[in-house]
This record gives structure tokens, sequence and C-alpha cells, in this order.
């Protein structure tokens, strides 16, 4: 994940403003969080907060909210979706990785692998809004073309708020 934030850095000062959607509050009966997504990326509600593809399918991301009692199965969710769309992980890349983005830390875990169109990034990351919840983050990226959505990907990233 490291290198899709360098990656981010360098295309904020090459790529042209974005046009973005307004600010997702999610989940939306109780917001714990919100995130601003690309209208292209077709945000959309899920049954435990939200995901987005980006609008040529090269970045899949989801955001999963957990508390004490979910978090365990939020997780196994998010291998299983992976696992059905036929993501293999080469469990041997692993890297583990600590950030902070707006005052939250963020763990991250990284792994590279392959889709049925052919090598892929992968990424789990934990961040803690509030001290009774988990956002879980679930990315699964094209190796090659991912790279093209550096800065929405950053600049996403960077709109991720807790709700007070």
């Amino acid at each position: 994940m490291k290198n899709i934030f360098a990656a981010a850095a360098l295309a904020t000062m090459l790529a042209p403003t974005l046009s973005f959607a307004e600010t997702l509050k999610f989940p939306s009966d109780a917001p714990i969080a919100q995130i601003t997504i690309p209208d292209a990326w077709g945000p959309e509600e899920t049954e435990t907060g939200i995901q987005a593809t980006s609008d040529d399918s090269a970045i899949y991301l989801s955001i999963d909210v957990a508390d004490a009692k979910t978090s365990d199965k939020v997780v196994s969710d998010a291998v299983d979706f992976l696992q059905k769309n036929g993501i293999t992980i080469d469990e041997k890349t692993q890297k583990e990785s600590e950030d902070s983005v707006n005052g939250m830390q963020m763990s991250n875990l990284d792994w590279d692998g392959k889709d049925k169109d052919g090598p892929v990034s992968i990424g789990l990351s934990f961040v803690q809004p509030r001290a009774d919840k988990l956002l879980v983050i679930t990315y699964w990226g094209t190796k090659g073309e991912q790279e093209k959505h550096a800065k929405e990907l950053m600049a996403l990233i960077n709109s991720l708020k807790p709700v007070k």
C-alpha cells in the first residue's frame, strides 16, 4: 500500500483536477465514517459499509464497519469475497505497515496475487474511527492499470474521516 501512496503523491502533481461525488456517510442509518468517492467509481452502500469500482474496473475498494462482536466475520467475509472473485493471494509477499489518516491509526496488510486477468495488488487495512468501531478496507487493483488512479485513490483515502 505504501507504493500506492507514493505513486499517488507523484500523480497529484501531474494529474488534472478531478470531479468528486458528495461526501458519503456510512452506514446511512448510524454513520460512523465519511468518505468522498469519484462519481465515476459508482459508489454504493452495502449491508455493512460502502463499495466502489474505478470506471475502468482497475480498482475495487470496499469499507465495512465492524465492532468487537462482528470484526472477525467482517474480515472473513472480505477474504471470502476475494476468493469468490477468483483472486489468489501469494502469502509469501505479505507486507505489514502502519499509517495514519486524519488522526486515525491505519494498519495495512498487502500482498501480490492474481485474478483472471493477471497480476493484482491486494490489501486489507484496519482503521479505528471510534473506540468501539473498526473499518475494514478491502483493496484489489490490477497491476499496470491501478497506477492510473493514484491521484483519485490518494484523495479518496485522505477524505476518510470519522463522523462525530
